[in-house]
C-alpha cells in the first residue's frame, strides 16, 4: 500500500502572531495562529506545524496558551515545538492539544531526551526538528533559531534521532527558508535515504510545482508550507491539484 504524501502547514509564532522572515530573520508578521490554522485546515492541509520561533532564545516555556486556542478548533494532527525541554514540558504542550511535539535546540544539547519522550510518549509522538546549513562538505546543524552552528553532521544527525527514538524528522534548510526558492532536493534526498522514518521537508517553497518536486524527487514523505500560503502566492487546494495531476497520492482537498 503506498501511503499518501502529506500537505504540512507551518506556522511561526512569536508573541502570540504568526511571523515569516528569509533564512530565520526578518520576521514580519502574518496573522492570528487560531484564524490561520483553522483556514489552512479548511482548504485541505493534512496537519499542522506550530513552532514558537522565539523560545529557544528567550529561554522560555512554549506560549501554551495559544497553543490551546489553536488546538481547540482543529481536527487534524497539531504538532508543536519550541521551548520543550523535558518530558514534563511535552506533557503540558500534549495537554494543551498537541497530538505531536517537535524538539530541536533541546535535543541538540541533550539527546537523551529524545529516548525519554519515546518512552512516555511513543515514537509516533516525537519529531526531531533539524534546522541545517551547507558549510564546505557537509550540512551542519544549527540550534537556537538558526543562529549556533553546532559543529554536528545533519544526516549523522539524523540517523542518531531515530536510534534515540524520533519517530519523524522535521528537515529545514535555513540556506533555502523563505527565499522561494525551492525545497534544498539534496539535503532532503541525503538524510530521507538515511533513516527509516517519515522525513518533512521544509525551507524554501515558492510553488506547487517546489512541493511536487520534492515529495516525487526526494524521498520525502509530507512537505512543510508556510510563507507562500501566509502571503496567497498559492492555496493548499492548488498544492493538492498539482500532487493530484503529477499522481502523487494525497487526501483530496475539501
Amino acid at each position: 500500500m503506498t501511503l499518501r504524501k502529506r500537505v504540512i502547514v507551518c506556522l511561526d509564532v512569536a508573541d502570540g502572531s504568526v511571523v515569516k522572515g528569509v533564512r530565520f530573520a526578518g520576521l514580519r508578521a502574518m496573522g492570528d495562529p487560531v484564524a490561520l490554522a483553522s483556514g489552512y485546515e479548511a482548504a485541505g492541509a493534512d496537519e499542522i506545524v506550530f513552532l514558537d520561533v522565539s523560545a529557544a532564545l528567550d529561554g522560555r516555556e512554549t506560549l501554551l496558551d495559544c497553543v490551546r486556542h489553536t488546538a481547540d478548533g482543529l481536527f487534524i494532527p497539531l504538532t508543536v515545538g519550541g521551548g520543550i525541554r523535558s518530558v514534563e514540558d511535552a506533557s503540558r504542550a500534549l495537554r494543551a492539544g498537541a497530538d505531536k511535539i517537535a524538539v530541536n535546540t533541546a535535543a541538540v544539547e541533550r539527546p537523551a531526551l529524545l529516548t525519554e519522550l519515546s518512552a512516555h510518549f511513543g515514537a509516533q509522538c516525537v519529531v526531531a526538528s533539524i534546522d541545517a546549513r551547507r558549510t564546505r562538505d557537509q550540512w551542519e546543524v544549527f540550534v537556537r533559531g538558526a543562529t549556533t552552528p553546532t559543529g554536528r553532521d545533519a544526516i549523522t544527525w539524523a540517523r542518531e534521532c531515530v536510534e534515540r527514538g524520533a519517530g519523524e524528522i522535521l528537515l529545514t534548510s535555513i540556506d533555502r527558508d523563505g527565499t522561494r526558492a525551492g525545497y534544498d532536493l539534496a539535503l532532503t534526498q541525503a538524510v530521507a535515504a538515511r533513516v527509516s522514518v517519515p522525513v518533512i521537508a521544509s525551507g524554501g517553497a515558492g510553488s506547487a510545482q517546489d512541493v511536487r518536486r520534492v515529495l516525487t524527487e526526494t524521498g520525502a514523505d509530507a512537505a512543510l508550507v508556510a510563507g507562500i500560503l501566509h502571503e496567497g502566492g498559492t492555496t493548499v487546494d492548488a498544492i493538492k491539484l498539482e500532487l493530484a495531476n503529477g499522481n502523487v497520492s494525497v487526501r483530496a482537498a475539501v
